[in-house]
């Protein structure tokens, strides 16, 4: 039987990997990583077969312990925190048959160029891709965001050894419902939206004129399970180790164009009073959000041709334009501006 251990499976990432995996194979064993029991009844209520172990990611024995009973390791719960990173590894190793972890980075590591020049809200025209310009990915700097725990990931991968089998996962913006126990709501695009209706006006940084990729957070699960379909292979058609990086996107989109489009369907539900954007500095962003400048002012360019072309995988969900009605309504019903649709109907 194949053993699974997830971290980040009441998150909004994990929640809906864990979704996706056990619709496409529930006779799988999956051990969930909780941080208490108050989680661990949401997840259970949902997912009984589900075997639950209880502590956080500073948990290293645990996490140790855990991934080296685990075939399999899908790392959904935290980019930044090298000790977990190094706990899983630790624990693969220990494995005489060794394992594979899949680690969830993002493509904010992209952002370093902007964030050494101090460029916000202006167009990058880099353009990053992790097929045959791979080696410029795996060299970024090591001060650029994610770097921390992804140059860990790799290092286990490029092990002469071979026992742990390494691939990141690197998603853009996220958007689109979660179909986890607990969060379902991802936060760029969203928390543009709740500041923009909180404020009763649209904004971007500055000039607005900076790139994201984007990405579903289905099209993100479907791509889990893609990788861990070769990992129960043995490996199969995907690439692991020092090369064994996924960008996992669906294209461009400018953040002036998502300010845009929140503020006129903002105002057509009059929300807010009228359409009007209006630049931001860098520091106001930060007043509307901690790291707001970085999560709505930077470019992270990225072409994911890896996953298409090893895995298969492709896109299919609705883009992030198409999706922002849905999401300023959420935010609104969740600022109390406006019913949803059991409220409206109890009147």
């Amino acid at each position: 039987m194949v053993k699974i251990l997830i971290t980040g499976a009441t998150g909004y990432i994990g929640g809906d990997a864990l979704y996706a995996l056990s619709a496409a194979y529930p006779s799988y064993s999956i051990t969930a990583l909780v941080r208490n029991s108050t989680k661990g009844a949401t997840l259970a209520s949902i997912y009984p077969s589900v075997r639950l172990v209880y502590g956080d990611l500073d948990s290293t024995d645990l996490l140790t312990t855990e991934a080296s009973n685990a075939d399999i390791v899908l790392h959904c719960a935290h980019a930044d925190h090298p000790g977990a990173a190094a706990a899983l590894v630790a624990g693969l190793a220990q494995r005489a048959e060794g394992g594979f972890l899949i680690h969830t980075s993002g493509t904010g590591t992209l952002c370093v160029g902007d964030l050494d020049n101090g460029t916000f809200g202006i167009k990058s025209e880099k353009l990053f891709n992790d097929l045959d310009g791979i080696a410029e990915i795996t060299s970024l700097p090591d001060h650029a965001p994610h770097r921390n725990v992804d140059t860990i990931v790799l290092a286990a991968g490029a092990e002469p050894s071979g026992k742990v089998r390494t691939a990141i996962v690197c998603p853009s913006t996220i958007y689109g419902p979660g179909r986890g126990p607990d969060n379902k709501r991802s936060i760029q695009v969203y928390e543009m939206a709740k500041a923009v209706l909180q404020r009763g006006k649209g904004f971007q940084v500055n000039d607005g004129q900076n790139i994201w990729t984007q990405i579903h957070i289905q099209d993100l699960s479907n791509a889990y399970v893609r990788l861990v379909e070769e990992a129960v292979k043995g490996g199969g058609s995907a690439t692991w180790g020092a090369e064994g990086y996924y960008f996992v996107e669906n294209g461009d989109f400018k953040w002036a164009d998502v300010a845009t489009a929140i503020a006129d369907y903002a105002a057509k539900q009059k929300l807010i009073r009228d359409a009007t954007v209006e630049a931001v500095s860098r520091e106001d962003a930060e007043k509307l959000f901690p790291y707001g400048s970085v999560l709505w002012g930077l470019n992270s360019r990225a072409r994911g041709l890896r996953a298409k072309k090893v895995l298969g995988w492709k896109p299919v969900q609705k883009g992030l334009l198409e999706s922002i009605p849905e999401i300023v309504d959420g935010e609104a019903r969740s600022l109390g501006l406006t019913k949803g649709h059991a409220v409206q109907a109890s009147g």
